[in-house]
């Protein structure tokens, strides 16, 4: 090949790379996406979990939500008040005050307090138990069946089966939501780490129903409710439940009740 025909072909290449590198330059300028500073900082204060938690899709979800004031600055569970007072600063507002939530288990009915209908030998999915008669082995249609799969779905290790029941380890537990999303009996619920008494039971059965399956399930005898001094208990579908905004703690419920259903 001639020396011409050599130039000429490295002036071709230079031109089109010369031309491509224009042309995408000018499409980076023209298609840029304008980054909002205050959803990066806030991005950048979150936890990075991704949990869900929040009800956004992801932190990237809830740290857009924030910088638009479509979500309030404490809204992330895993970081807690430490977390929003810091997203507060960013987003140049006060803090409002929240309170710590856990993840509690409405359940005592281990292998010792509660009566099976039959052994079941399958897959260990509580999620499956729905299609194996009366919904699990244990006599108590209401009862935590004790396969695990809120311990699977916990992103923090704060949940644990014990001696046939899930049980919340509240230090480590993070408020996300994860266990109560996945447990078919609808056992788990957010209660104040501050909680000084709750109702460790979700039979509704009548009395002499929960007392033949559970040694400690709440039998809606109203006893409690007789000897709360702050009325902060009630009986529904023969269920105590407690308004723990107007407990004070002072045990009474406790100490009077028959079954020990209140822990």
């Amino acid at each position: 090949m001639s020396i011409t025909g050599i130039l000429t072909a490295t002036l071709l290449i230079g031109g089109i790379g010369l031309f491509i590198g224009l042309f995408l330059g000018a499409a980076a300028i023209k298609f840029k996406v304008e980054v909002d500073e205050k959803e990066e900082a806030v991005l950048e204060a979150l936890p990075g979990n991704n949990c869900g938690g929040c009800g956004f899709p992801g932190c990237s979800g809830l740290a857009a939500a924030i910088a638009k004031g479509e979500a309030p600055v404490n809204a992330c569970p895993v970081g807690g008040e430490p977390v929003g007072k810091v997203i507060a600063q960013i987003m140049g507002v006060e803090a409002e005050e929240t309170e710590r939530m856990v993840a509690f288990v409405h359940c005592q009915g281990d292998c010792e307090k509660t009566k099976l209908d039959y052994e079941y030998t399958g897959i260990e999915d509580c999620r499956m138990l729905s299609f194996v008669p009366n919904g699990g082995a244990k006599s108590c249609n209401y009862g935590c069946l004790g396969y695990g799969s809120c311990v699977k779905a916990c992103p923090f290790d704060a949940i644990h089966v014990e001696n046939g029941i899930a049980v919340v380890d509240k230090e480590k537990c993070k408020a996300c939501g994860k266990c109560i999303a996945v447990c078919p009996k609808n056992l788990i619920s957010l209660v104040p780490y501050e909680a000084k008494h709750i109702v460790a039971c979700s039979s509704k059965d009548k009395g002499p129903v929960t007392m033949k399956a559970c040694t400690v399930g709440c039998i809606g005898c109203g006893i409690c409710v007789k000897n709360c001094p702050s009325e902060a208990i009630k009986v529904e579908n023969f269920h105590a439940i407690i308004d723990q905004e107007k407990c004070t703690g002072c045990g009474a419920c406790k100490e009077k009740c028959p079954k020990k259903a209140i822990i």
